[in-house]
């Protein structure tokens, strides 16, 4: 029983917590990062300031929490996806870029503001955000590495490789108002694939 309710307890905090965050993000995509206040906030998410400042110590810690959330999500998903893809180097790449865009697709104004706001931090939370990123980066910089070994992909710069995957996908927020004119989610990640996949291989 008391299980039972410390379980339905953690699941209300997550989802308000959650409300917050996507108010907050909304907001801060409209009006800007310094123009919103907690109280907007609030108001937002239908909520008392008080409890913003239960879940989250100030106004900076929100846009810490918004853009962790985003780059914790791809570090959780990324890796899973790609295992489940075997052994062969391509096909992990292929799942992992596929779930890199699907988190974003879902998530597109936190991305962008990453992009925005992430210089705003402390650099307590600039480092943490870093460190978010490189773990990201790890399994794709892997099967590169891995492709690389097995000769199915050229000998070229796993790093830049992977920076430049990265980029393309967060592309696709931040600049879906236009590729949205002739893309669908499924034909940008296959196209840019085949981009990608191309200059890999030997």
């Amino acid at each position: 029983m008391a299980q039972h309710q410390g379980s339905a307890k953690a699941d209300r905090v997550a989802r308000r917590r959650a409300e917050i965050l996507r108010a907050a993000v909304q907001l801060f995509q409209e009006d800007g990062y310094h123009a919103t206040t907690t109280h907007a906030v609030a108001e937002r998410a239908g909520i008392s300031v008080g409890l913003i400042y239960q879940y989250f110590g100030n106004k900076e810690d929100l846009l810490r929490a918004a853009i962790v959330d985003i780059l914790g999500e791809f570090r959780d998903r990324i890796p899973a996806a790609m295992s489940q893809a075997g052994d062969d180097p391509e096909a992990r790449i292929r799942r992992g870029f596929r779930t890199l865009v699907e988190v974003i697709d879902g998530k597109p104004e936190a991305t962008v503001l990453s992009y925005r706001e992430s210089m705003t931090l402390a650099r307590e939370g600039r480092d943490e955000l870093k460190r978010l990123e490189v773990e990201t980066a790890e399994p794709f910089r892997q099967a590169i590495e891995d492709g690389i070994s097995s000769d199915d992909f050229r000998a070229v710069d796993a790093d830049l490789v992977v920076h430049n995957l990265l980029l393309v996908a967060h592309g696709w927020a931040l600049k879906r108002w236009r590729l949205s004119g002739w893309l669908d989610l499924d034909a940008y990640v296959e196209r840019e694939l085949d981009l990608l996949l191309r200059a890999l291989r030997p």
